[in-house]
């Protein structure tokens, strides 16, 4: 089974290699969802800027961001699906620097304004960013790993909670002043300037350059990201089957309309929406945002103790969500995971709940009583639990259940209800937080097996299935018609062994061949130099 791994791995570094690339903007999507929970609770931050409602700044820090979001996820699709996915990416990387850059400007007795204004315009690079990264990573990815390397997408965000709380907690024991939150807010500056030196070297994704007619590019990608040869079987073949599916949607001209009201289309767009209605209000990133203010109310005393145990809980989400997404996403499959894993939280939600209710903490208490430190394992192990299933697996499932014509506005859809409803938990649960007390952890689950997990339970299963095989599973095509564009398509396999030759002659030029063999034909000239 290691072995396997640990081939699999080395045969797929290419797409390792471009989804880490990608993935540095969700890094930061992790780490702004986790520092400014920490920040917003010191009371240093608040005395600096004259605020007394701290409730009141929490929504308002932590929710501002969501706001952004929401709005940079909307223009996302239109702008890759013309311009690319490397591109635009670079764009909105570019402004997610711009916002970091602001919310450092503030010192001590200066406007909290330009910690605002700085978390907007750094949530709407961050909204765009995960609008089209799991998308982008999605379409290079070969499916029996695909759920592995799109499933990467929450062990970043968790890698960004886990460091940002470790980041809250020494700044806290460490530095003074304007420190500690410049501190905070300016490191998100390193893996934004890591992503855009990245993608300068990433490739483009193939099936955005067949669909926009670069098929010859589109080849070449392809190959590379396999590390195959073009003229090889499995990637002519790959390639043909994208070019069938691009031709079956050629024929119907597809619109924001026509996804909502096609068979087979408009039920994963229904999907997509409740798959992180459900995953938002789960209570996970509630406890995300505010552990610190969470690890206090069950009895967890003082700012340094609060912020240390929820690195802690950074830690064990960050170990969970990697162990998951690389040694059990290929074997459980994608419908149990998450079933599995909503009805887990559930469970553990009620049992904190209960605890609360019945041993409340005692506020003159030395340290945390055994009850506390009972909550305070359950929340971690609502971490584990939420890692094995509801974390990974929302963003891995969109991601693979579009087509080709409909994905880019499918993760839209996803990433703006993300956000959208990220936005209204993260406003909410300060005083979800403070007003309803043990009924909080009810509600949450209550949620969870209620509602999330009888919905999953009925999910189509997609592992072990190709891009183009999703319009068989939900119904827009039958395999009989899908068997009949293959057919057609056997002329591009045709077009396109007798057209790549001149790739393997390029790399054998590169290794020593001779400057004769490698120009052999005005086929490989012209490639040549019309390819960037």
């Amino acid at each position: 089974m290691a072995s396997t791994a640990k081939e699999s791995f080395f045969v797929n570094i290419h797409v390792y290699f471009l989804a880490l690339i990608a993935y540095f903007g969700i890094f930061l999507f992790g780490w702004e969802t986790g520092v400014a929970g920490g920040v917003v609770s010191q009371q240093f931050f608040l005395d600096a800027f004259g605020l007394k409602d701290k409730k009141k700044v929490s929504s308002i820090v932590v929710a501002i961001l969501q706001a952004g979001a929401f709005v940079g996820s909307l223009p996302a699709p239109v702008l890759s699906n013309k311009y690319g996915r490397k591109k635009v990416l670079f764009g909105y990387n570019l402004i997610i620097a711009l916002g970091s850059t602001l919310q450092t400007v503030p010192g001590v007795g200066d406007s909290v304004v330009w910690i605002y204004v700085g978390r907007i315009v750094a949530g709407f690079g961050i909204g765009g960013i995960t609008s089209i990264a799991s998308g982008y990573v999605s379409e290079c990815c070969p499916k029996n790993v695909r759920g592995r390397i799109t499933g990467m997408f929450q062990v970043i965000v968790a890698a960004g909670v886990m460091v940002s709380y470790f980041v809250n907690y020494g700044s806290k024991k460490n530095l003074k002043g304007a420190q500690i939150w410049r501190v905070p807010f300016g490191f998100q500056l390193v893996p934004s300037g890591l992503m855009a030196i990245g993608l300068l070297f990433a490739k483009e994704s193939p099936r955005w350059l067949a669909k926009v007619g670069r098929t010859e590019e589109a080849l070449r990608n392809l190959a590379f990201l396999r590390r195959k040869r073009p003229d090889s079987d499995e990637v002519v073949a790959e390639m043909a089957e994208i070019n069938a599916a691009i031709r079956e949607e050629q024929l119907t001209q597809v619109t924001l309309k026509s996804c909502i009201t096609t068979k087979g289309t408009n039920i994963r767009f229904f999907i997509a929406f409740l798959l992180f209605v459900f995953q938002q209000w789960s209570g996970q990133n509630t406890v995300s945002y505010f552990s610190p203010q969470i690890f206090k109310s069950i009895g967890y005393k003082g700012e340094t103790s609060a912020l240390l145990a929820s690195g802690i809980y950074g830690v064990v989400k960050f170990a969970a969500t990697g162990l998951w997404v690389f040694y059990g996403v290929e074997t459980v499959g994608r419908r149990w995971s998450l079933f599995s894993s909503t009805f887990g939280m559930g469970v553990l939600f009620f049992i904190i709940g209960g605890l609360l209710k019945n041993y409340p903490p005692d506020a003159n208490a030395a340290s945390p009583s055994a009850s506390s430190q009972a909550m305070a394992a359950m929340v971690y192990l609502i971490a584990v639990v939420y890692s094995l299933g509801v974390g990974p697996l929302c963003w891995v499932y969109v991601s693979e259940i579009f087509s080709n014509g409909t994905r880019h506005w499918g993760l839209a859809l996803a990433s703006a209800t993300q956000w959208l409803f990220n936005f209204s938990q993260a406003w909410a649960s300060p005083y979800i937080i403070e007003d309803m007390g043990y009924k909080a952890f009810f509600f949450f689950g209550a949620l969870n097996i209620g509602g999330f997990a009888v919905f999953a339970f009925f999910l189509p299963e997609t592992k072990n299935k190709s891009l183009e095989d999703m319009d068989i599973i939900f119904g827009s095509i039958t395999q009989e018609q899908r068997d009949r564009d293959m057919a057609k398509a056997q002329e591009d396999i045709d077009y396109s062994k007798a057209h790549v030759g001149h790739l393997d002659s390029e790399s054998r030029g590169r290794d020593g061949a001779s400057v004769e063999d490698e120009k052999k034909s005005n086929d490989e000239t012209r490639y040549r130099t019309t390819t960037p």
